[in-house]
């Protein structure tokens, strides 16, 4: 992990970075993290004369791609597990991992009158389907089951629950009306979305811790180090932030 310290040191550096030549940064970055990582990445490229590349999608998609050779630079992950599963398997350097948010869960239905204060929904017979993303590539689907196996109403609502590739599609999934209720991230949430939800209390489910580290491609690279130095200022803590998420 690095120390603070070191993050106070990349923060100091981010003049000199932003002064390096122009190069392209290939970012693989989980699907919730993508409003957030829009605003990022334009504030990067503006500051640095860098180019991003994002490729979005369930933090266990990605992490199968690293395994098989994909050419990114750096993963922004929405768990802890697979960046540290990548820097056991010796794809990814282990001073570089970090957690760089952790993030909140939300119950959303698109009918304003759905979704009462405490989630006693779940418990009825007022919708048809629930959307959750795959618990076994999306750490936001784990948590999701979580809160449903606490509540004991796993088993129960199995013909119910259809699964989202990753989190975006989840939203899509009751956005469209293909799911009256579904499982999203607190960032996915914004005013016209409109509706009606529930914050999940965060006892009911493990921490989502989502890291980031740097993979073996991006080592040593100037543009992974301006990344880096530009994700510990205050402007990039405060933009998270404002998208439901608590920075460490």
């Amino acid at each position: 992990m690095f120390k603070p310290t070191g993050w106070v040191l990349l923060a100091g550096f981010w003049g000199l970075a932003a002064q390096s030549a122009a190069d392209t940064l290939n970012l693989a970055v989980a699907a919730n993290f993508a409003a957030p990582m829009k605003q990022l990445e334009q504030r990067f490229e503006a500051a640095s004369g860098h180019d991003v590349q994002v490729s979005l999608g369930s933090t266990g998609k990605l992490y199968a791609q690293i395994q098989n050779g994909a050419p990114f630079e750096v993963l922004l992950s929405a768990d802890k597990e697979r960046p540290q599963a990548l820097v056991d398997e010796g794809l990814a350097l282990a001073d570089s991992l970090r957690v760089y948010a952790v993030g909140q869960l939300l119950l959303w239905g698109a009918d304003a009158a759905l979704v009462d204060a405490q989630g006693e929904v779940l418990s009825s017979n007022k919708f048809k389907h629930l959307a959750i993303a795959n618990p076994k590539t999306a750490p936001y689907g784990t948590a999701a089951q979580q809160v449903l196996e606490k509540r004991g109403l796993w088993a129960g609502l199995a013909e119910k629950i259809v699964r989202g590739e990753n989190i975006t599609q989840t939203h899509q999934f009751v956005a469209t009306g293909n799911a009256e209720l579904g499982f999203i991230a607190l960032s996915q949430y914004t005013q016209e979305s409109g509706g009606s939800f529930w914050k999940v209390p965060e006892d009911l489910y493990a921490p989502i811790e989502q890291a980031m580290v740097v993979l073996k491609k991006g080592k040593d690279k100037p543009v992974v180090k301006a990344w880096l130095a530009f994700l510990a200022t205050p402007e990039a803590r405060q933009l998270i932030e404002s998208f439901g998420y608590k920075v460490p």
